[in-house]
């Protein structure tokens, strides 16, 4: 079954600027049958929502009551100029490439012509040099909006739950002539795609991200944000909220560079209205040809 599967937009979805989930309620509550329940119906429509162990606790909210919802907006680092293709993980030093940044600046353009996005009232970065200098090509054409629009400009701010994961082959050679991976005392730290051996776990990963994601709903309600983070964080977090667990073959992820997986919450129950992906860089690249 495909996870890009789109359905129709809701009423309230379209209200607040939500595309198509990626993947369809229905298939995320029937692999999850025991983190699922009906929620509120607004303006005629039923959400099918997953429950974090938070919501559970917070008290329920009346029946038709208002709802808001905060939008996060993951989005992956551009191209890194790394020319001895080394695994580079929290390494520092590692910038971004003269494409990886017309990446960042394609994105931030995307971004700045929404008028969802471009909405966003802060922008978080990963503490890493090429999650920082996305974060800085996204903020310039944000704010160049918002001094045409007499608003405050936002400044980056960073947090260390949005790193790259921790992983063993640091420094190395990857997948390039007599790259690390291959070398028989390095076998053991990949012998199980779907939980690493050669790093920090996914269960890990995808924890610290829920722990910022639900501390910013509650800062942000009601509020578009913009986090720049790297794949295995963005990936992993977005897969256990859709299965509901972390664990996943890196083999098969869809976060393109530069791209945005935007997750809608619900800012009384935190619970997941809607996931969707955009590529700004393809798309680009895609109307040029």
């Amino acid at each position: 079954m495909p996870i890009y599967s789109p359905r129709p937009i809701t009423d309230w979805q379209r209200c607040h600027g939500v595309s198509a989930p990626c993947q369809t309620t229905r298939q995320m509550e029937r692999r999850n049958p025991h983190i699922y329940r009906l929620h509120s119906t607004v303006g005629g429509s039923t959400f099918r929502t997953q429950a974090t162990a938070r919501s559970a606790r917070r008290t329920t909210r009346i029946q038709g009551a208002r709802m808001t919802a905060t939008t996060i907006n993951f989005v992956r680092h551009g191209k890194v100029y790394n020319p001895n293709h080394v695994l580079y993980e929290r390494l520092p030093g590692f910038h971004l490439s003269t494409s990886g940044r017309r990446m960042a600046e394609t994105t931030g353009r995307y971004i700045a012509a929404s008028p969802q996005l471009n909405t966003a009232t802060a922008v978080y970065s990963s503490p890493l040099d090429r999650t920082r200098e996305t974060a800085d090509a996204i903020l310039i054409e944000l704010n160049a909006l918002r001094a045409e629009r007499g608003q405050e400009q936002l400044e980056l701010l960073t947090d260390k739950r949005l790193i790259e994961a921790g992983n063993e082959f640091r420094g190395k050679r990857i997948g390039h002539g007599d790259g690390a991976l291959w070398k028989p005392e390095n076998l053991k730290l990949v012998r199980n795609l779907w939980r690493p051996t050669w790093g920090e776990s996914y269960r890990s990963i995808a924890s610290r991200m829920q722990d910022f994601a639900l501390e910013k709903v509650d800062e942000h309600p009601g509020e578009q944000i913009i986090v720049v983070s790297h794949e295995s964080p963005i990936w992993s977090y977005r897969h256990m909220l859709e299965t509901g667990h972390p664990e996943h073959n890196m083999l098969l992820r869809k976060t393109a560079l530069a791209s945005v997986t935007s997750i809608t919450y619900d800012n009384a129950t935190h619970n997941v209205l809607g996931i969707t992906y955009a590529d700004p860089v393809a798309r680009a690249e895609a109307a040029r040809a």
